[in-house]
């Protein structure tokens, strides 16, 4: 689905530090879209059925509920295999990846190899597709 300037994409981050989700609600509000956030994945699961977000960005390691057993059971529930993840995430072992890939999400981006800036650029790619 394409979005254009006048329709802003609902931005779901589901993230327990909160000096990451501060600093991407701050870039993506400034940008004019619309910012939800959840600090583990019970809420998250929550978030996304009510807020309906047009994509999410998951970490995968949170109390609780891990991003990754979210994302199983996201997928679970009607509906679920149609929301776009991307995983944001520290773990950058090629076994998590894998794993969360075959989860379908739209990317797996390691924290330390991207700058918020390019992360910021990449979600609004993938929301113009």
């Amino acid at each position: 689905m394409f979005m254009d300037e006048k329709a802003k994409a609902k931005i779901a981050i589901i993230e327990d530090d909160v000096t990451i989700v501060q600093m991407y609600r701050t870039k993506f509000l400034n940008e004019g879209y619309t910012v939800e956030m959840a600090g583990d994945g019970v809420v998250g699961l929550k978030l996304i059925a009510e807020f309906q977000p047009d994509i999410v960005l998951l970490d995968l390691m949170m109390p609780t509920m891990s991003g990754i057993d979210m994302l199983r059971e996201l997928r679970q529930r009607p509906g679920g295999k149609d929301v776009r993840v991307v995983v944001l995430t520290n773990m950058g072992d090629d076994e998590t990846a894998q794993s969360v890939k075959g989860l379908g999400v739209l990317e797996y981006i390691v924290k330390a190899e991207m700058t918020p800036s390019k992360v910021a650029e990449r979600v609004k790619e993938l929301l113009k597709k």
